[in-house]
């Protein structure tokens, strides 16, 4: 079968670069054409190029190539694959329509159904950190999502999920890498890993793979214990034109910032809110991101080891690890960063799964 999964995009949101490597190892094709940063949002092919060599603008030849090779490939848009949205995707980014939910449905599923999916779940981000941070309004996405897709013969489930704080404890895109190299090696943070687990786990039980879902979690969880997603996603590195067992050596691999310190807590309390779309935009400042199409990207900068809501800090506690090019952009990116924190009591946290449609 040929799956797929999509994110309407959040902070921290890395669950596509382990989850389609785990795909792979259970056996299913998942041809993933995925999109730049977009808004406050990062993008899946900026995490991805990240990693030195790596190139995802490729042909369909070559594309198709790699996923029956490796099972998987990350790549744009391109000439022949949704060529519309290759030029929608960027004046949206930069002519205030990055929110319109007609645009959004347009984009994503061009790409999707452009694949040939014999299955698709979407992942639909409400809170602060997404481009719909109320839950009418992610509803209203994922049921626009879900009917259209399914009208076009592809069956679809979407999940809508919390992004009212980072989903990994990074953001930027090759500490977000880092996120998932940990993961991929046994050490990742539990919370994005079991949103991955879940996504994936509504694959293969859409796509006949699976008949419960508990029993595919575990099938995709195995992938990742015995190492088969980290040569899936290293085959995928590889092929791509990145290094040859970028997973045995990507700490000294990953571009690193010229400026590293951490963002302190200013008082005592709770992490009680944390506003994400002024986390990214303050990612996109330090040049993790672009403010104009065609900008040139900083992938070492950005911030990793970020506390999750709840968190009881004292006084001088870091809140954050803060990377930058240098001082003066350090200095401006860690006011941003604590005016989006809020330190105070903490009320009962989201579940990170909110709502399922389809």
């Amino acid at each position: 079968p040929v799956v797929d999964k999509h994110s309407t995009g959040g902070i921290g949101d890395c669950v596509s670069l382990l989850l389609a490597p785990a795909l792979a190892a259970v056996g299913v094709a998942n041809p993933m054409i995925s999109g730049r940063g977009l808004g406050h949002t990062g993008g899946t092919l900026d995490k991805l190029e990240a990693i030195p060599g790596v190139s995802t603008e490729i042909g369909e030849a070559r594309f198709r190539r790699i996923v029956e090779e490796t099972g998987t490939a990350i790549v744009a848009a391109s000439n022949r694959i949704a060529p519309a949205d290759r030029r929608l995707y960027a004046v949206r980014d930069v002519s205030g329509t990055v929110e319109s939910i007609d645009l959004i449905v347009a984009s994503i599923l061009s790409k999707k159904l452009a694949a040939g999916l014999g299955a698709l779940v979407l992942d639909v981000k409400c809170g602060s950190g997404a481009f719909m941070p109320g839950m009418e309004e992610a509803r209203a996405l994922a049921n626009s999502l879900v009917e259209t897709a399914n009208g076009a013969g592809c069956p679809t489930v979407a999940l809508i999920t919390d992004m009212n704080q980072p989903l990994a404890p990074a953001a930027g895109n090759a500490l977000e890498v880092a996120e998932v190299m940990r993961a991929l090696t046994g050490a990742g943070s539990a919370r994005w890993v079991d949103l991955a687990l879940a996504l994936g786990s509504e694959l293969l039980v859409l796509a006949d793979v699976e008949e419960e879902s508990d029993a595919a979690r575990e099938r995709l969880s195995e992938t990742i214990r015995s190492g088969d997603a980290a040569a899936r996603f290293d085959a995928m590195v590889a092929a791509l034109g990145g290094p040859t067992d970028f997973s045995a050596g990507w700490r000294s691999c990953l571009p690193a910032a010229e400026v590293v310190r951490e963002v302190a807590a200013p008082v005592a309390g709770q992490v009680s809110a944390i506003d994400g779309h002024a986390i990214g935009m303050a990612v996109v400042r330090l040049g993790g991101g672009r403010v104009r199409d065609g900008d040139c990207i900083d992938p070492s900068v950005g911030f990793s080891d970020i506390l999750p809501l709840g968190t009881e800090v004292a006084m001088g506690d870091p809140l954050a690890r803060l990377h930058a090019a240098d001082d003066a952009a350090a200095d401006a990116a860690e006011t941003a960063f604590l005016a989006a924190v809020r330190i105070g009591v903490a009320g009962e946290a989201n579940p990170l799964v909110m709502g399922r449609v389809g």
